[in-house]
């Protein structure tokens, strides 16, 4: 079993003065106030209401509820520090119907709440689609498995750089594409529920045209800030030394990795996995103009972001062996069993590195790896959207000591000072999450946050973790603070 690469020792040890040390939440999983002030409803609100689709049937009717929260929310940012605040816009809270009215309570939610984090000097990250569809456009034309979707978005998109482009100068586009079609129209751990390998490539194809004719109209329309898309990222070791887990690492890169980042950041496939998906019937239907769009995109495009949660380690797969599995959404560790695409890759474990309780690899080189590889191959700033360890943590009278989220999340950042020091030209980044809020498979069990909430307290409180004043001394130290 290959070993994850350590031996590259870093020189620096201070990030740059004007680095974005950030944190982040998604709109449905912090909000609540699901169907409050006009919000139309999105295909989680009622993907939640199905029974056995969520973990002990958890939802984000209410979440953290940050809705009526932020400014409580926004002073602990203050209080650490934050540089910048990653968050997502509910589209059906502005437009409840997809397109069409909108809702002036669901706009004047997202102008305080920006407002909150400009008064306090904390940099607006905002993330347009990250999953929340409205139900209206599911309903009416299949959502991402149509192309009308583009336009919809583009109107959507266009309302909000005219609305917000004045306070907000970093914009992500899509968060995740490959997790949100990838659980949705293959795994169906999402919504739709949907298994189909053709459904899921088209889906990311329509996701890339969306990704794209943002970028081209958001340059088109003289904007100033900066603006890309958010896609999770594994980098991939060999098993072995041995030719066939060699392979495997080379086809899982051609059918996950790069497929999933050149269409969005070179403007086209990669030519293995082209002909692999054209020879199983499965390629996604391209129109003839689809990949003059999607290259002009990939040259305007100021940034790429990536959200690093683990690597992965890859094996030979027969044509007749292991298909995907579960995932562990129990925290049980050990759950999760190798899986994988036969006649491509199989997934296996790594005894070199240690994992989560919910089977995700600890692997902080894997970042730096991951990093450098992206800046090799695309040549661009680089914007880390997110990073974190969930786990179960305890409170131990009236605290939360959460030494294993300090350590996971120290030795990330020295992996992306040394990637720096290899060359990275890195913007930000920003930790996963900033208060604990709703797993979308592992419900409230699972917590991200250096904020610590109360979710059995109709009040919700609030409480600072350890790790909370562990990134506070990080922004102040402009990192140094991870090498005492």
């Amino acid at each position: 079993m290959v070993q994850p690469y350590s031996l590259w020792w870093n020189m620096l040890t201070k990030f740059p003065k004007d680095f974005l040390w950030g944190s982040a939440s998604a709109a449905y999983q912090v909000e609540g106030a699901y169907n409050e002030d006009g919000k139309g409803l999105s295909i989680w609100d009622h993907w939640v209401k199905i029974e056995g689709k969520t973990f002990e049937g958890t939802n984000g009717d209410v979440a953290t509820d940050h809705y009526h929260r932020f400014k409580e929310d926004v002073a602990l940012m203050k209080e650490m520090g934050l540089k910048a605040y990653r968050f997502s816009i509910s589209w059906a809270r502005i437009f409840p119907k997809g397109r069409g009215e909108i809702n002036s309570k669901g706009v004047e939610f997202y102008q305080n709440l920006i407002n909150e984090l400009v008064t306090h000097d904390i940099v607006p990250v905002v993330t347009l689609y990250h999953w929340d569809l409205p139900a209206a456009l599911q309903d009416e034309y299949e959502g991402w498995e149509s192309r009308k979707v583009i336009e919809d978005f583009l109107a959507y998109a266009k309302f909000c750089f005219e609305t917000f482009n004045d306070r907000v100068k970093y914009w992500i586009i899509n968060n995740e594409p490959n997790i949100f079609t990838g659980l949705g129209y293959l795994l169906a751990m999402h919504p739709p529920g949907k298994t189909d390998m053709r459904a899921y490539l088209n889906t990311y194809h329509i996701s890339a045209l969306v990704h794209a004719h943002t970028v081209n109209m958001y340059k088109d329309m003289g904007f100033d800030g900066k603006i890309g898309s958010s896609i999770a990222y594994s980098n991939g070791y060999s098993a072995s030394e041995s030719d066939d887990d060699k392979e495997a690492v080379f086809r899982y890169y051609q059918t996950n990795n790069w497929w999933l980042m050149d269409i969005y950041y070179k403007g086209e496939y990669p030519a293995w996995g082209s002909e692999y998906f054209k020879s199983k019937g499965i390629y996604p239907d391209v129109e003839e103009t689809d990949f003059d769009v999607c290259r002009r995109a990939a040259e305007l495009a100021d940034f790429i972001g990536i959200n690093y949660y683990q690597s992965t380690t890859l094996a030979h797969n027969p044509i007749d062996g292991i298909t995907m599995g579960k995932m562990n959404t129990t925290g049980k560790k050990g759950t999760f069993k190798e899986s994988g695409v036969p006649g491509l890759y199989k997934q296996v474990y790594n005894p070199n590195i240690e994992y989560t309780d919910w089977d995700w690899a600890i692997d902080p080189d894997g970042l730096r790896q991951s990093l450098v590889e992206i800046k090799e191959r695309y040549q661009k700033p680089l914007f880390i959207s997110e990073n974190g360890l969930g786990a179960f943590d305890q409170l131990e009278d009236g605290k939360i000591h959460d030494e294993y989220r300090i350590d996971y999340l120290k030795k990330h950042i020295v992996s992306i000072l040394q990637a720096i020091e290899q060359g990275v030209d890195l913007w930000a980044y920003c930790t996963w999450s900033f208060t604990d809020l709703l797993s979308w498979l592992n419900g409230f069990q699972k917590r991200y946050g250096f904020v610590y909430v109360d979710f059995e307290h109709p009040d919700l409180p609030r409480m600072k973790k350890d790790s909370f004043e562990f990134y506070k001394e990080v922004i102040e130290t402009d990192g140094s603070s991870c090498f005492e």
